[in-house]
Protein backbone atom coordinates (compact mmCIF):
# COMPACT_ATOMS: atom_id res chain seq x y z
CA UNK A 1 0.00 0.00 0.00
CA UNK A 2 1.19 3.43 -0.89
CA UNK A 3 0.33 6.48 0.41
CA UNK A 4 0.03 9.91 -1.55
CA UNK A 5 -0.20 13.04 0.59
CA UNK A 6 -1.68 15.94 -1.57
CA UNK A 7 -1.20 19.44 -0.50
CA UNK A 8 -3.80 21.92 0.97
CA UNK A 9 -3.50 24.38 -1.23
CA UNK A 10 -3.47 23.69 -5.19
CA UNK A 11 -4.90 20.04 -4.01
CA UNK A 12 -6.56 19.91 -7.74
CA UNK A 13 -3.20 20.32 -9.45
CA UNK A 14 -1.45 18.23 -7.31
CA UNK A 15 -4.17 15.23 -7.59
CA UNK A 16 -3.85 15.78 -11.50
CA UNK A 17 -0.57 15.38 -11.89
CA UNK A 18 -0.27 12.49 -9.37
CA UNK A 19 -3.60 10.47 -11.11
CA UNK A 20 -1.27 11.32 -14.28
CA UNK A 21 1.68 9.78 -12.53
CA UNK A 22 0.65 7.07 -10.94
CA UNK A 23 -1.47 5.57 -14.04
CA UNK A 24 1.44 6.00 -16.60
CA UNK A 25 3.17 3.14 -13.85
CA UNK A 26 0.37 1.42 -13.92
CA UNK A 27 -0.47 1.47 -10.51
CA UNK A 28 -3.68 0.09 -9.41
CA UNK A 29 -6.49 2.26 -7.27
CA UNK A 30 -6.54 -0.62 -4.23
CA UNK A 31 -2.33 -0.22 -4.17
CA UNK A 32 -3.23 3.39 -2.72
CA UNK A 33 -3.97 5.79 0.12
CA UNK A 34 -5.01 9.34 -0.61
CA UNK A 35 -4.73 12.32 2.02
CA UNK A 36 -4.98 15.55 1.97
CA UNK A 37 -2.89 17.53 4.20
CA UNK A 38 -0.33 15.54 6.54
CA UNK A 39 -2.57 14.22 9.37
CA UNK A 40 -1.99 11.11 11.02
CA UNK A 41 0.19 8.75 8.49
CA UNK A 42 -1.18 5.18 8.67
CA UNK A 43 1.14 2.90 9.81
CA UNK A 44 0.73 0.21 7.02
CA UNK A 45 1.21 2.81 3.96
CA UNK A 46 4.53 4.09 2.75
CA UNK A 47 5.05 6.87 1.10
CA UNK A 48 4.76 7.07 -2.51
CA UNK A 49 8.44 7.44 -4.12
CA UNK A 50 8.49 9.78 -6.65
CA UNK A 51 7.15 9.51 -10.35
CA UNK A 52 7.27 11.01 -13.77
CA UNK A 53 4.30 12.03 -15.20
CA UNK A 54 3.55 10.34 -18.62
CA UNK A 55 1.74 10.97 -21.88
CA UNK A 56 -1.85 10.31 -20.55
CA UNK A 57 -5.10 11.67 -22.20
CA UNK A 58 -8.51 11.89 -20.94
CA UNK A 59 -12.24 12.82 -21.86
CA UNK A 60 -12.80 16.69 -21.28
CA UNK A 61 -15.77 15.75 -19.00
CA UNK A 62 -13.34 14.02 -16.35
CA UNK A 63 -11.28 17.35 -16.02
CA UNK A 64 -14.35 18.90 -15.73
CA UNK A 65 -15.66 16.47 -12.76
CA UNK A 66 -12.75 16.42 -10.97
CA UNK A 67 -12.16 20.19 -10.99
CA UNK A 68 -15.39 20.03 -8.85
CA UNK A 69 -14.98 16.80 -6.74
CA UNK A 70 -11.42 17.32 -5.24
CA UNK A 71 -13.09 20.27 -3.14
CA UNK A 72 -15.82 17.93 -1.36
CA UNK A 73 -15.21 16.87 2.00
CA UNK A 74 -15.69 13.13 1.59
CA UNK A 75 -12.45 10.94 1.91
CA UNK A 76 -12.71 8.99 -0.31
CA UNK A 77 -13.20 11.30 -2.93
CA UNK A 78 -9.48 11.16 -4.42
CA UNK A 79 -9.35 7.34 -4.54
CA UNK A 80 -12.69 7.14 -6.43
CA UNK A 81 -11.73 9.77 -8.85
CA UNK A 82 -8.40 7.94 -9.67
CA UNK A 83 -10.46 4.18 -10.00
CA UNK A 84 -13.00 6.33 -12.10
CA UNK A 85 -9.88 7.67 -14.33
CA UNK A 86 -8.42 3.94 -13.87
CA UNK A 87 -11.57 2.44 -15.50
CA UNK A 88 -11.90 4.31 -17.98
CA UNK A 89 -8.48 3.03 -19.93
CA UNK A 90 -10.39 0.04 -21.14
CA UNK A 91 -14.17 2.10 -21.53
CA UNK A 92 -13.86 6.16 -22.61
CA UNK A 93 -17.57 6.13 -22.70
CA UNK A 94 -17.93 5.69 -19.23
CA UNK A 95 -18.85 9.10 -18.48
CA UNK A 96 -21.54 8.57 -20.61
CA UNK A 97 -23.07 5.58 -18.83
CA UNK A 98 -25.54 7.65 -16.05
CA UNK A 99 -26.47 4.16 -14.79
CA UNK A 100 -22.81 3.31 -13.30
CA UNK A 101 -22.72 4.13 -9.97
CA UNK A 102 -19.13 5.33 -10.05
CA UNK A 103 -20.56 8.03 -12.35
CA UNK A 104 -22.94 8.75 -10.34
CA UNK A 105 -21.73 9.02 -7.07
CA UNK A 106 -19.05 11.56 -8.27
CA UNK A 107 -21.75 13.29 -10.01
CA UNK A 108 -23.31 13.55 -7.05
CA UNK A 109 -20.12 15.23 -4.94
CA UNK A 110 -19.74 17.69 -8.11
CA UNK A 111 -22.87 19.08 -7.65
CA UNK A 112 -22.83 19.34 -3.99
CA UNK A 113 -19.82 21.18 -4.61
CA UNK A 114 -21.29 23.44 -6.94
CA UNK A 115 -24.05 24.18 -4.38
CA UNK A 116 -21.81 25.20 -1.43
CA UNK A 117 -20.19 27.19 -4.23
CA UNK A 118 -23.02 29.06 -4.59
CA UNK A 119 -23.84 29.34 -1.00
CA UNK A 120 -21.04 31.00 -0.44
CA UNK A 121 -20.82 33.80 -3.36
CA UNK A 122 -24.95 34.47 -1.86
CA UNK A 123 -23.67 34.40 2.13
CA UNK A 124 -20.73 35.77 2.96
CA UNK A 125 -21.29 38.82 4.58
CA UNK A 126 -18.15 41.44 4.68
CA UNK A 127 -17.49 43.82 7.68
CA UNK A 128 -15.40 47.47 7.66
CA UNK A 129 -11.86 46.65 9.39
CA UNK A 130 -9.50 49.31 7.77
CA UNK A 131 -9.40 52.53 8.16
CA UNK A 132 -12.04 54.08 6.11
CA UNK A 133 -9.87 57.31 4.82
CA UNK A 134 -7.33 54.97 3.12
CA UNK A 135 -7.21 54.55 -0.63
CA UNK A 136 -8.57 50.90 -0.03
CA UNK A 137 -10.71 50.39 2.20
CA UNK A 138 -10.35 46.82 3.48
CA UNK A 139 -12.72 44.31 4.75
CA UNK A 140 -13.33 40.77 6.19
CA UNK A 141 -15.39 37.86 6.47
CA UNK A 142 -16.28 34.97 8.36
CA UNK A 143 -17.51 31.51 6.36
CA UNK A 144 -18.44 28.03 7.08
CA UNK A 145 -18.52 26.39 4.20
CA UNK A 146 -19.34 22.63 4.37
CA UNK A 147 -16.80 21.48 1.84
CA UNK A 148 -13.14 23.11 0.96
CA UNK A 149 -14.42 25.25 -1.57
CA UNK A 150 -12.18 28.24 -0.47
CA UNK A 151 -9.63 27.91 -3.25
CA UNK A 152 -11.54 27.77 -6.02
CA UNK A 153 -14.19 30.13 -4.99
CA UNK A 154 -12.39 32.65 -4.35
CA UNK A 155 -11.60 34.20 -7.61
CA UNK A 156 -15.15 35.23 -7.62
CA UNK A 157 -14.87 37.32 -5.26
CA UNK A 158 -11.72 39.01 -6.52
CA UNK A 159 -13.94 39.86 -9.81
CA UNK A 160 -16.81 41.11 -7.39
CA UNK A 161 -14.86 43.25 -5.04
CA UNK A 162 -11.63 43.87 -7.40
CA UNK A 163 -11.42 47.37 -6.14
CA UNK A 164 -10.90 46.47 -1.79
CA UNK A 165 -8.85 44.61 0.08
CA UNK A 166 -10.79 41.60 1.98
CA UNK A 167 -10.03 38.80 3.53
CA UNK A 168 -12.40 36.01 3.91
CA UNK A 169 -11.43 33.08 6.63
CA UNK A 170 -13.02 29.59 6.76
CA UNK A 171 -11.99 26.65 9.23
CA UNK A 172 -9.99 25.09 6.44
CA UNK A 173 -8.27 28.17 5.04
CA UNK A 174 -7.77 31.84 4.56
CA UNK A 175 -8.12 33.58 1.55
CA UNK A 176 -6.70 37.18 1.21
CA UNK A 177 -6.77 40.27 -1.50
CA UNK A 178 -4.30 42.56 -0.59
CA UNK A 179 -3.27 45.20 -3.60
CA UNK A 180 -4.57 43.65 -6.54
CA UNK A 181 -3.04 40.70 -5.23
CA UNK A 182 -4.69 36.93 -4.46
CA UNK A 183 -2.94 34.93 -1.68
CA UNK A 184 -4.18 31.87 0.63
CA UNK A 185 -2.97 30.79 3.86
CA UNK A 186 -3.93 28.07 6.81
CA UNK A 187 -6.43 28.76 8.48
CA UNK A 188 -6.32 31.55 11.14
CA UNK A 189 -9.06 31.33 14.53
CA UNK A 190 -12.12 33.19 13.88
CA UNK A 191 -11.85 36.72 14.56
CA UNK A 192 -14.21 39.23 16.14
CA UNK A 193 -15.00 41.36 13.60
CA UNK A 194 -17.22 44.46 14.43
CA UNK A 195 -20.44 45.65 13.00
CA UNK A 196 -20.41 48.29 10.34
CA UNK A 197 -23.34 50.42 8.53
CA UNK A 198 -23.81 47.64 5.80
CA UNK A 199 -25.13 45.85 8.58
CA UNK A 200 -28.23 47.99 8.70
CA UNK A 201 -28.60 48.13 4.43
CA UNK A 202 -28.57 43.99 5.17
CA UNK A 203 -31.84 44.55 7.34
CA UNK A 204 -33.55 47.22 5.68
CA UNK A 205 -33.35 44.97 1.93
CA UNK A 206 -34.09 41.83 3.59
CA UNK A 207 -36.86 43.57 5.61
CA UNK A 208 -38.25 45.23 2.10
CA UNK A 209 -38.56 41.77 -0.13
CA UNK A 210 -39.72 39.63 3.12
CA UNK A 211 -43.46 38.92 1.82
CA UNK A 212 -45.41 37.75 4.88
CA UNK A 213 -48.96 36.85 2.55
CA UNK A 214 -45.91 33.87 1.39
CA UNK A 215 -44.20 32.64 4.43
CA UNK A 216 -42.97 29.16 3.36
CA UNK A 217 -40.10 28.35 6.47
CA UNK A 218 -39.04 25.02 4.71
CA UNK A 219 -38.64 26.34 1.08
CA UNK A 220 -36.37 29.21 2.90
CA UNK A 221 -34.55 26.75 4.90
CA UNK A 222 -33.81 24.82 2.05
CA UNK A 223 -32.54 28.37 -0.31
CA UNK A 224 -30.86 29.69 2.91
CA UNK A 225 -30.07 26.70 5.34
CA UNK A 226 -29.60 27.76 9.27
CA UNK A 227 -26.01 26.94 9.59
CA UNK A 228 -24.99 29.99 7.32
CA UNK A 229 -28.01 32.46 9.78
CA UNK A 230 -25.41 33.60 12.55
CA UNK A 231 -22.90 34.61 9.98
CA UNK A 232 -25.61 36.87 8.28
CA UNK A 233 -26.99 40.27 10.18
CA UNK A 234 -30.20 39.82 8.21
CA UNK A 235 -31.17 36.80 9.43
CA UNK A 236 -31.73 38.31 13.41
CA UNK A 237 -35.14 39.62 11.75
CA UNK A 238 -36.67 36.48 10.46
CA UNK A 239 -38.24 35.31 14.00
CA UNK A 240 -39.93 38.41 14.76
CA UNK A 241 -41.13 38.33 10.87
CA UNK A 242 -42.28 34.91 11.01
CA UNK A 243 -44.33 35.88 13.83
CA UNK A 244 -45.96 39.04 12.87
CA UNK A 245 -46.12 37.87 9.11
CA UNK A 246 -50.04 36.79 9.51
CA UNK A 247 -50.83 40.00 11.06
CA UNK A 248 -48.73 42.17 8.67
CA UNK A 249 -50.40 40.10 5.82
CA UNK A 250 -54.07 40.81 6.89
CA UNK A 251 -53.22 44.84 7.55
CA UNK A 252 -51.69 44.74 3.23
CA UNK A 253 -55.18 43.55 2.61
CA UNK A 254 -57.01 45.87 4.45
CA UNK A 255 -54.65 48.93 3.17
CA UNK A 256 -55.08 47.66 -0.22
CA UNK A 257 -57.49 50.09 -2.45
CA UNK A 258 -60.46 48.94 -3.46
CA UNK A 259 -61.05 51.11 -6.84
CA UNK A 260 -58.52 50.04 -9.53
CA UNK A 261 -56.09 52.66 -10.61
CA UNK A 262 -56.18 54.76 -13.45
CA UNK A 263 -54.19 53.11 -15.73
CA UNK A 264 -56.60 49.87 -15.11
CA UNK A 265 -59.40 51.82 -16.20
CA UNK A 266 -57.63 52.67 -19.41
CA UNK A 267 -56.80 49.06 -20.13
CA UNK A 268 -60.18 47.55 -18.75
CA UNK A 269 -61.78 50.48 -21.56
CA UNK A 270 -59.47 49.11 -24.79
CA UNK A 271 -60.42 45.49 -23.69
CA UNK A 272 -64.04 46.26 -24.09
CA UNK A 273 -63.27 48.33 -27.75
CA UNK A 274 -62.04 45.13 -28.74
CA UNK A 275 -64.66 42.64 -27.69
CA UNK A 276 -66.76 45.02 -29.48
CA UNK A 277 -65.16 44.74 -32.74
CA UNK A 278 -65.15 41.19 -32.34
CA UNK A 279 -68.69 40.81 -32.41
CA UNK A 280 -71.32 41.34 -35.10
CA UNK A 281 -72.59 44.65 -34.15
CA UNK A 282 -76.05 46.33 -34.60
CA UNK A 283 -75.20 48.03 -37.78
CA UNK A 284 -75.19 44.16 -39.46
CA UNK A 285 -71.72 43.62 -39.35
CA UNK A 286 -71.36 39.86 -40.26
CA UNK A 287 -69.12 37.60 -38.49
CA UNK A 288 -67.70 36.46 -41.60
CA UNK A 289 -66.57 40.16 -42.11
CA UNK A 290 -64.83 40.12 -38.80
CA UNK A 291 -63.26 36.80 -39.26
CA UNK A 292 -61.49 37.43 -42.52
CA UNK A 293 -59.34 40.29 -39.86
CA UNK A 294 -58.26 37.48 -37.76
CA UNK A 295 -54.88 37.25 -36.49
CA UNK A 296 -55.13 36.03 -33.03
CA UNK A 297 -53.08 32.76 -34.60
CA UNK A 298 -50.24 32.62 -37.28
CA UNK A 299 -52.27 30.48 -39.54
CA UNK A 300 -53.34 33.27 -41.23
CA UNK A 301 -50.36 33.84 -42.93
CA UNK A 302 -49.92 31.03 -44.92
CA UNK A 303 -53.78 30.39 -45.68
CA UNK A 304 -56.13 31.83 -48.38
CA UNK A 305 -58.91 32.93 -45.96
CA UNK A 306 -61.07 32.70 -43.39
CA UNK A 307 -63.48 30.13 -43.48
CA UNK A 308 -66.75 30.87 -41.82
CA UNK A 309 -69.59 28.40 -40.66
CA UNK A 310 -72.75 28.86 -42.75
CA UNK A 311 -76.08 27.82 -42.39
CA UNK A 312 -79.70 29.15 -40.74
CA UNK A 313 -78.94 31.43 -37.84
CA UNK A 314 -81.86 29.74 -36.07
CA UNK A 315 -80.76 26.09 -36.77
CA UNK A 316 -81.75 23.45 -33.95
CA UNK A 317 -78.49 21.50 -35.06
CA UNK A 318 -74.76 22.96 -35.08
CA UNK A 319 -72.20 20.19 -36.66
CA UNK A 320 -68.25 20.89 -36.07
CA UNK A 321 -65.74 19.55 -37.68
CA UNK A 322 -61.68 20.10 -37.28
CA UNK A 323 -60.67 22.85 -39.76
CA UNK A 324 -60.92 23.97 -43.56
CA UNK A 325 -58.63 22.00 -46.03
CA UNK A 326 -57.57 22.61 -49.44
CA UNK A 327 -60.74 22.71 -50.83
CA UNK A 328 -62.42 24.77 -48.40
CA UNK A 329 -59.67 27.62 -48.08
CA UNK A 330 -59.86 28.09 -51.67
CA UNK A 331 -64.01 28.87 -51.65
CA UNK A 332 -64.04 29.82 -48.49
CA UNK A 333 -66.87 27.37 -47.37
CA UNK A 334 -66.43 24.26 -45.04
CA UNK A 335 -66.98 20.67 -45.98
CA UNK A 336 -66.62 20.86 -49.76
CA UNK A 337 -64.28 18.94 -50.30
CA UNK A 338 -63.54 14.93 -50.14
CA UNK A 339 -64.13 14.62 -46.58
CA UNK A 340 -67.91 16.97 -46.90
CA UNK A 341 -68.76 15.62 -50.13
CA UNK A 342 -68.97 12.10 -48.40
CA UNK A 343 -70.55 13.53 -44.97
CA UNK A 344 -73.35 14.17 -47.31
CA UNK A 345 -73.74 11.27 -48.94
CA UNK A 346 -74.16 9.42 -45.36
CA UNK A 347 -75.90 12.31 -44.17
CA UNK A 348 -78.82 11.84 -46.68
CA UNK A 349 -78.87 8.18 -46.23
CA UNK A 350 -79.35 9.36 -42.35
CA UNK A 351 -82.16 11.58 -43.01
CA UNK A 352 -80.11 14.60 -42.18
CA UNK A 353 -80.47 17.69 -44.16
CA UNK A 354 -77.48 19.91 -44.06
CA UNK A 355 -79.12 22.73 -45.37
CA UNK A 356 -81.19 22.96 -42.15
CA UNK A 357 -77.69 22.80 -40.35
CA UNK A 358 -75.44 24.84 -38.89
CA UNK A 359 -71.65 23.76 -40.81
CA UNK A 360 -68.28 25.19 -38.87
CA UNK A 361 -65.19 23.89 -38.06
CA UNK A 362 -63.29 24.30 -34.34
CA UNK A 363 -60.21 26.00 -36.35
CA UNK A 364 -60.73 28.25 -38.79
CA UNK A 365 -57.86 28.71 -40.96
CA UNK A 366 -56.56 25.63 -43.41
CA UNK A 367 -53.16 24.82 -41.68
CA UNK A 368 -50.92 22.90 -43.92
CA UNK A 369 -47.36 21.76 -45.26
CA UNK A 370 -46.33 22.44 -48.82
CA UNK A 371 -44.89 19.45 -50.94
CA UNK A 372 -44.68 20.19 -54.15
CA UNK A 373 -47.50 21.71 -55.58
CA UNK A 374 -49.74 20.44 -53.28
CA UNK A 375 -50.96 21.41 -49.23
CA UNK A 376 -50.74 18.26 -47.04
CA UNK A 377 -53.12 18.51 -44.12
CA UNK A 378 -51.56 19.50 -40.75
CA UNK A 379 -53.54 19.07 -37.83
CA UNK A 380 -53.88 21.99 -35.63
CA UNK A 381 -52.30 22.19 -32.19
CA UNK A 382 -53.72 22.89 -28.79
CA UNK A 383 -53.07 26.50 -29.06
CA UNK A 384 -54.57 26.93 -32.30
CA UNK A 385 -57.67 25.42 -31.43
CA UNK A 386 -57.73 27.53 -28.23
CA UNK A 387 -57.34 30.64 -29.58
CA UNK A 388 -59.88 29.72 -32.57
CA UNK A 389 -62.33 29.03 -29.83
CA UNK A 390 -63.14 32.11 -29.81
CA UNK A 391 -65.06 32.73 -33.20
CA UNK A 392 -66.80 28.82 -32.13
CA UNK A 393 -68.15 30.27 -29.07
CA UNK A 394 -69.26 33.55 -31.17
CA UNK A 395 -71.48 31.41 -33.22
CA UNK A 396 -72.46 29.57 -31.04
CA UNK A 397 -73.94 32.06 -29.14
CA UNK A 398 -74.87 33.73 -32.75
CA UNK A 399 -77.01 30.62 -33.30
CA UNK A 400 -77.54 28.98 -29.78
CA UNK A 401 -78.32 25.29 -31.22
CA UNK A 402 -80.33 22.58 -29.05
CA UNK A 403 -77.81 19.86 -30.18
CA UNK A 404 -73.81 19.75 -31.45
CA UNK A 405 -72.63 17.08 -33.47
CA UNK A 406 -69.13 17.30 -32.69
CA UNK A 407 -67.06 15.37 -35.63
CA UNK A 408 -63.47 14.35 -34.31
CA UNK A 409 -60.60 15.01 -31.86
CA UNK A 410 -60.58 18.59 -32.44
CA UNK A 411 -64.28 19.43 -32.04
CA UNK A 412 -64.27 17.54 -28.94
CA UNK A 413 -60.81 19.00 -28.00
CA UNK A 414 -62.57 23.21 -28.79
CA UNK A 415 -66.09 22.05 -27.36
CA UNK A 416 -64.97 20.32 -24.20
CA UNK A 417 -61.49 21.30 -23.33
CA UNK A 418 -60.41 17.40 -23.70
CA UNK A 419 -59.80 15.38 -26.75
CA UNK A 420 -59.15 11.64 -25.40
CA UNK A 421 -60.50 8.36 -25.56
CA UNK A 422 -62.58 9.66 -29.15
CA UNK A 423 -63.76 6.35 -29.97
CA UNK A 424 -64.67 5.16 -26.49
CA UNK A 425 -67.02 8.34 -26.06
CA UNK A 426 -68.46 7.63 -29.91
CA UNK A 427 -72.08 7.73 -29.83
CA UNK A 428 -72.28 9.23 -26.34
CA UNK A 429 -73.87 12.33 -25.37
CA UNK A 430 -71.99 15.01 -23.34
CA UNK A 431 -73.21 17.61 -21.52
CA UNK A 432 -71.48 21.48 -21.88
CA UNK A 433 -70.93 24.25 -18.92
CA UNK A 434 -74.21 26.22 -20.52
CA UNK A 435 -76.25 23.06 -20.94
CA UNK A 436 -75.70 22.35 -24.51
CA UNK A 437 -76.06 18.70 -25.07
CA UNK A 438 -73.18 17.39 -27.89
CA UNK A 439 -73.51 14.03 -29.88
CA UNK A 440 -69.52 12.54 -30.43
CA UNK A 441 -68.37 10.80 -33.72
CA UNK A 442 -65.76 10.61 -35.91
CA UNK A 443 -65.10 13.24 -38.71
CA UNK A 444 -65.10 12.01 -42.17
CA UNK A 445 -61.50 12.72 -42.69
CA UNK A 446 -61.58 9.44 -40.51
CA UNK A 447 -63.79 7.47 -43.10
CA UNK A 448 -61.26 8.53 -46.24
CA UNK A 449 -58.05 7.23 -44.62
CA UNK A 450 -59.46 3.52 -44.43
CA UNK A 451 -58.77 0.61 -46.49
CA UNK A 452 -61.38 0.27 -49.05
CA UNK A 453 -61.99 -3.34 -47.60
CA UNK A 454 -63.28 -1.48 -44.07
CA UNK A 455 -64.44 1.56 -45.05
CA UNK A 456 -67.90 0.13 -45.90
CA UNK A 457 -68.88 -1.18 -42.49
CA UNK A 458 -67.36 1.78 -41.01
CA UNK A 459 -69.49 4.05 -43.22
CA UNK A 460 -72.33 2.32 -42.00
CA UNK A 461 -71.37 2.75 -38.57
CA UNK A 462 -71.08 6.58 -39.33
CA UNK A 463 -74.27 6.28 -40.56
CA UNK A 464 -76.14 5.08 -37.56
CA UNK A 465 -73.95 7.70 -35.55
CA UNK A 466 -76.02 10.37 -37.68
CA UNK A 467 -79.70 9.02 -37.09
CA UNK A 468 -78.88 8.57 -33.61
CA UNK A 469 -78.37 12.16 -33.28
CA UNK A 470 -81.13 13.09 -35.30
CA UNK A 471 -83.33 10.90 -33.24
CA UNK A 472 -81.92 12.45 -29.89
CA UNK A 473 -82.48 15.87 -31.44
CA UNK A 474 -85.95 15.26 -32.33
CA UNK A 475 -86.83 14.06 -28.63
CA UNK A 476 -85.95 17.35 -27.58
Amino acid sequence: MRRVTLPEIGTFEAWRDQARALLAAGIRPEDLLWQRGEGDADLFAAPLPPLTGGDITVPRGFVDLARQVVWHSDPERFARLYALLWALKSDRKLLEDRGDARVARLNRLAKEVGRDRHKMTAFVRFREIGDPGANRRRFAAWFEPSHYILEPTAPFFVKRFGDMDWSIFTPDLSAHFLGGDLSLAPPAPRPDLPDDAAEDLWRTYFRNIFNPARVKLKAMQAEMPKKYWRNMPETALIPEMVASAHARAREMAEAAPSLAPKRAEAITERLRSDQAMARPDDTGQSLKTQLAACRRCPLWENASQAVPGEGPADAALMIVGEQPGDHEDLTGRPFVGPAGQLFDRVAERAGLTRSSAYVTNAVKHFKFQPRGKRRIHQAPNRGEVSHCRWWLDMERETVRPKLILAMGATALESLTGNRRDLLKRRGGIETLADGTPIFVTVHPSYLLRLPDAERTMAEAQFESDLREAMAYLDSL
